[in-house]
């Protein structure tokens, strides 16, 4: 089969032309997190997550702190039900805090947005913020 210009243009106009989807992203911050930095963490209310393009499906969001410079310390997270809103408020789940020894840490927030409690990963979605 032989393309001609024509034809490879009027493809790539179409391919270039197609909605993009929009890719999952959350975002939270440490404000009203009490100060811990002797490496003894607390256990603590989730931070205020915000949401945005949310995949379909989904059913439930687990969330997942890890430190990205103590990446063997389980600091937990905790698994939500997704109602639909943009604003997982605090409480919803409880976490080891960040509470790094000496200095500041960098951790990272992962949220898998799922199609059941316990697995059907849709996408994931990744916020880092430096502590304290």
């Amino acid at each position: 089969m032989r393309f001609t210009f024509s034809t490879i243009a009027i493809a790539a106009t179409l391919v270039l032309s197609a909605p993009m989807a929009s890719a999952f992203e959350i975002g939270f911050d440490w404000k009203g997190l009490k100060l811990c930095n002797n490496g003894n963490p607390n256990r603590v209310s989730n931070p205020r997550f915000t949401l945005k393009d949310v995949p379909a499906g989904t059913k439930y969001i687990r969330f997942k702190l890890v430190d990205r410079d103590v990446r063997s310390y389980n600091h937990g997270g905790g698994v939500v039900a997704y109602t639909g809103k943009s604003v997982i408020a605090p409480g919803a789940f409880k976490y080891k805090s960040p509470c790094p020894p000496n200095g500041r840490h960098t951790y990272e927030w992962t949220a898998t947005a799922q199609s059941s409690k316990n697995g059907g990963k849709i996408a994931v979605a990744k916020a880092a913020r430096k502590y304290p």
